[in-house]
């Protein structure tokens, strides 16, 4: 059995460029080392976690002199939440290096011949642009170095948020997060405080134990919330004060979902989702089209962006509406409906199989200009 190759640290690295998922990247004696919260031009001190034949690992443990580009991030859980791993690297950069990763993982590792690739097109919103988040419940959350465990009170120990990085069970208590729009916050910190005042048991990841297990917040660009609160087991008295609390306190809340889900992972999409208040769905709007949106639903998670990145798909197939366009796994169908739309600003209609939009039947489709096939 091989001996397990202890961490070590390295000094004075200079960070060279960005990589994937948020890590930054170096080289040291001609290996490529990887580099977590690290900047183009910073010199760091990196504790290396991982050694392999070409590559490592490993993290900042000391910033030695902060490139001239890093910014103070605006969230106080970077470096422990899972997500927003470049807030440091202005946004110009963070354009630049995901056109780069295009062109590594097309050219330098497909060997492909393709086009110049264009620049990135950028977000209109930075910060409280997502439509969709999922907070996790759990018993103990993850405590910080500075913390003692000993002194903290119980009524502190239970966490609500996302899970930190590379730990599946390791929850961290979410305070403020920058990436969806009120009421988001406002809703998880009410559930979390009820949840907490009334002894429901957060739950155990590891061990599959505990009542309250997580919840998701879907909105829209209109104002529209949708709430799913996920329980371990049933308890109708309990689910019910919980609910009727939170729809109580938030009327901006449209749709009120609720899960029973007592399996070992947790995901929904094979669960059922029983409505509790409000309607069955939300509704987004864009360019005139209004998607519904159920609790299951796939939608792209920044609907602003989303319209823009289907505009550009949209010219660039250049379509003149007499083509047959197939609709291949694409959730609530918002490509299809946007090269709907005829060259002359006129909507084409479309044939979707059982999804029809025409008022009546397709019997014959070549009355379509353009037909949209879905599968």
């Amino acid at each position: 059995m091989s001996k397990k190759k202890e961490p070590f640290i390295l000094e004075n690295v200079l960070i060279e460029g960005v990589a994937a998922e948020g890590k930054a990247i170096a080289h040291i004696d001609g290996m490529v080392l990887f580099v977590e919260f690290a900047v183009p031009g910073d010199v760091v001190d990196v504790k290396v976690f991982k050694k392999k034949k070409n590559y490592m690992e490993g993290y900042t443990v000391r910033t030695v002199t902060p490139s001239p580009d890093r910014l103070k991030p605006f969230c106080p859980h970077f470096g422990f939440c899972g997500g927003c791993r470049w807030q440091p690297l202005p946004y110009a950069m963070q354009l630049e290096a995901k056109r780069q990763q295009v062109w590594d993982q097309l050219v330098r590792l497909g060997h492909l011949d393709v086009p110049e690739i264009r620049p990135t097109l950028p977000s209109p919103q930075t910060e409280y642009y997502r439509n969709k988040l999922e907070f996790t419940a759990s018993y103990r959350r993850w405590i910080y170095k500075d913390e003692d465990p000993d002194t903290i009170p119980p009524e502190d120990w239970p966490g609500l948020g996302f899970h930190v990085g590379k730990f599946f069970d390791k929850v961290l208590d979410i305070r403020d997060c920058h990436l969806q729009p009120e009421p988001s916050n406002a809703i998880r910190l009410f559930i979390k405080r009820f949840c907490i005042e009334h002894g429901y048991e957060f739950f155990n990841i590891r061990d599959n134990e505990g009542y309250f297990r997580n919840m998701f917040v879907r909105t829209t660009e209109n104002g529209t919330v949708m709430l799913i609160v996920c329980f371990y087991y049933e308890d109708v008295a309990r689910r019910t004060a919980l609910l009727d609390a939170v729809a109580d306190a938030f009327p901006q809340i449209t749709s009120l979902y609720y899960v029973i889900n007592g399996k070992m992972n947790d995901s929904i999409a094979d669960q059922e989702c029983i409505l509790y208040r409000g309607d069955e769905a939300i509704y987004e709007e864009m360019e005139g089209l209004r998607f519904k949106i159920g609790p299951k639903s796939f939608y792209q998670t920044n609907s602003r962006q989303a319209e823009r990145l289907y505009g550009v798909a949209r010219e660039f197939a250049a379509l003149t509406g007499n083509e047959v366009v197939y609709d291949l796994y694409t959730g609530t169908g918002t490509i299809a409906q946007f090269v709907s739309q005829g060259p002359e600003g006129h909507r084409n209609r479309i044939c979707s199989g059982s999804h029809c939009r025409c008022a009546h039947q397709c019997a014959d489709q070549r009355h379509h200009q353009l037909r949209i096939l879905r599968r």
